[in-house]
Formats: C-alpha cells, sequence, structure tokens
C-alpha cells in the first residue's frame, strides 16, 4: 500500500518559528506507520495544515462550536463504525475513494505550530517529539479512535506510544 500526507506548512509569523526539522517528512513517517498498523487495506492520503492558534482557534469555532484554541483538530472523512473497520470504505468504495486515483482520502489534520512548541517544553521533550506525538494522536482519530472514555483514551495512549517508539521517537 501507499501511504502519503500531503502538507502545507505555514511557520511564518510573529508567534510561529521555524521547526529545524523536516515537518512534512516526519509527518509522511508517522503516516505510513499509523497506517501499516491499523492495517489500513487501501492507498491512503491524509491532508495536513501546521498553522497558527488564531487559524486554529477560528477552525475550531466554525467545524466544531468550540471557541478555543487546541493543539490539533482531526476532520475524518471516513465514518468508522469501530476503530479501523474500513468496512464502511469497502461497502461504499465510491463514496470514499477518489475515482481518478483509487486513493482512499482518510481526512484532514491541523496542527498549531505554537502549541507544539509550548507542549514540548511544558512537557519536556522536543519539538520533534511533540509533533510527531499531535500526527500520531490525529492519524488515529482519522482511523475512528476516541478518547471519550477512561478506556478509550488508554487505548489512545498505548498505540500512540508503540508509534512513535517504532519511529524511534521515544520520551525524551
Amino acid at each position: 500500500m501507499e501511504y502519503r500526507i500531503e502538507a502545507e506548512i505555514r511557520t511564518e509569523g510573529p508567534e510561529n518559528k521555524t521547526f529545524g526539522f523536516d515537518a512534512a517528512g516526519l509527518a509522511q513517517q508517522v503516516c505510513e506507520a499509523a497506517l501499516e498498523e491499523e492495517n489500513c487495506p487501501y492507498d491512503a492520503g491524509v491532508f495536513l495544515l501546521v498553522t497558527d492558534a488564531d487559524e486554529v482557534h477560528r477552525m475550531n469555532l466554525e467545524y466544531r462550536g468550540i471557541d478555543r484554541t487546541t493543539d490539533v483538530l482531526s476532520f475524518p472523512a471516513v465514518p468508522f463504525d469501530a476503530p479501523s473497520d474500513f468496512s464502511a470504505v469497502q461497502e461504499s468504495e465510491m463514496d470514499y475513494l477518489d475515482p481518478d486515483t483509487g486513493i482512499l482520502q482518510l481526512g484532514d489534520i491541523v496542527i498549531n505550530a505554537s502549541r507544539v512548541w509550548e507542549q514540548a517544553a511544558d512537557y519536556g521533550h522536543s519539538p520533534r517529539r511533540e509533533f510527531a506525538f499531535l500526527v500520531a494522536h490525529s492519524m488515529l482519530h482519522l482511523c475512528g479512535y476516541d478518547h471519550m472514555t477512561g478506556e478509550e483514551a488508554a487505548a489512545m495512549e498505548k498505540k500512540q506510544e508503540h508509534l512513535l517508539q517504532r519511529l524511534g521517537i521515544p520520551r525524551e
């Protein structure tokens, strides 16, 4: 399978700094690892936008009705009945696969660049690790995972840590 992430990185502006690592390349690695772990049976694509706090706040209000900024937003394009249960796609491929390419568009990820820096400092690890964590977290949302209950949160945390360990990006 081929898994791709299309990234738009906007780190220009007063509150954003250059990350100092290849954010698009790292996002691609995390995307591939997540979809391999979840046994995605399709060539799949994800769109990633890295932007500022104001844009994330605006999108959170517009699309989720929540009037505050956050670290990451996930916009799944597939309605999973259970995490990584791709049967909804299999039952209606015409609704989910790009007719020209046959690629499954899983959804969009929006990362707040300033929160990458803030949370890395808060948790005592590198911005690279925080960025990879946010991509892994969001990829799991795009595969149907959630963290509304303690059990769901524990399952997501375990999967996130496994992905980051697999990529050699442990907690520092």
